[in-house]
């Protein structure tokens, strides 16, 4: 299954309600989205793996219960809301050059205000004048777990989706602590849709793309890993207990090298496109964010 949350439109394209509590969950088909919140009773996605309703969903998808939506009738928002997003630092083999592979993996995190939908903008804070994007492979947790061993870990998986870890490089740059520079409001697209283990397939196979207004500039696969999903998901249960919609972002290739060759923060304008096999592409449009400090604040 491919599963979503989402807004739903009027017919001219406004979101319905006052954008508050007006998601609801369904499931990519060929027709657009079927709506499952009637059929179950949820929201949203994140309340959907809360309730553990991942096997009724797909009750409800095979039989083809709920109503379809025209894919132009629903906007996306992100897949599931998680209270934070476990990040892993260096986790593909040549992302920092020939040096050998770290013992543990590089955990830091991100805060929720960072997560936006497919359909969001990330905002360029007038703070930083090095934005930089990142390609990375989301997996989404389905089932509470701690301390689970890596045989076992992917059994709390709800499924994968597509994440870019953007960052303020400068800021990044000022301690040896990162949350900051990684934290910004926006900082954090996640989407389009969460897919499941049975329709994925083997998580460890899975070419990762980026192209900067169509420009490739990162092209690697998920088997250069140096630690699994499954390795992840364990060595992070160890310390915290991982609740549903909780997400863990595996890691990004390193750039190709003409990309490193001539660096190119996010501007004004730019989109970014990451592409992942099984995952589809997460589309993201770049717009600098008012400065709320005044245009004659210092920086």
């Amino acid at each position: 299954m491919r599963l979503v949350t989402f807004t739903p439109r009027a017919g001219d394209g406004r979101e319905i309600g006052d954008g508050r509590g007006t998601t609801r969950v369904g499931a990519l088909v060929e027709d657009g989205v079927l709506d499952l919140s009637d059929a179950l009773g949820v929201a949203d996605l994140t309340e959907l793996l809360r309730r553990d309703l991942l096997g009724a969903a797909r009750d409800v998808v095979a039989r083809g219960g709920g109503s379809v939506r025209s894919r132009e009738a629903v906007r996306l928002e992100p897949p599931v809301r998680p209270r934070a997003v476990l990040c892993i630092g260096y986790n593909y083999r040549g992302h920092t050059g020939d040096v050998p592979d770290p013992e543990f993996p590089d955990v830091f995190v991100k805060t929720p205000n960072t997560v936006i939908g497919p359909e969001d903008r990330l905002l360029l804070p007038p703070e930083s004048e090095c934005v930089d994007y990142e390609a990375e492979v989301a997996v989404v947790i389905g089932r509470s777990c701690r301390a689970v061993t890596p045989a076992t870990a992917l059994d709390h998986v709800a499924g994968y989706t597509i994440f870019d870890d953007v960052s303020a490089r400068d800021w990044q740059g000022r301690t040896s602590q990162w949350t900051l520079g990684k934290s910004f409001d926006t900082f954090g697209p996640l989407g389009p849709a969460l897919v499941t283990p049975d329709e994925l397939g083997d998580p460890q196979v899975l070419d990762v793309e980026l192209r900067h207004n169509g420009r490739l500039t990162v092209s690697s696969s998920t088997a250069r890993m140096i630690f699994t999903m499954a390795d992840l998901v364990s060595y992070v249960s160890q310390a915290i207990t991982l609740e549903p919609g909780d997400v863990i972002a595996t890691g990004t290739p390193q750039k190709l090298p003409e990309a490193l060759a001539a660096p190119a923060p996010l501007a004004d304008g730019d989109v970014v496109e990451i592409s992942i096999t099984g995952l589809g592409t997460l589309r993201t449009a770049v717009t600098a964010a008012p400065d709320p400090r005044g245009s004659g604040a210092p920086r």
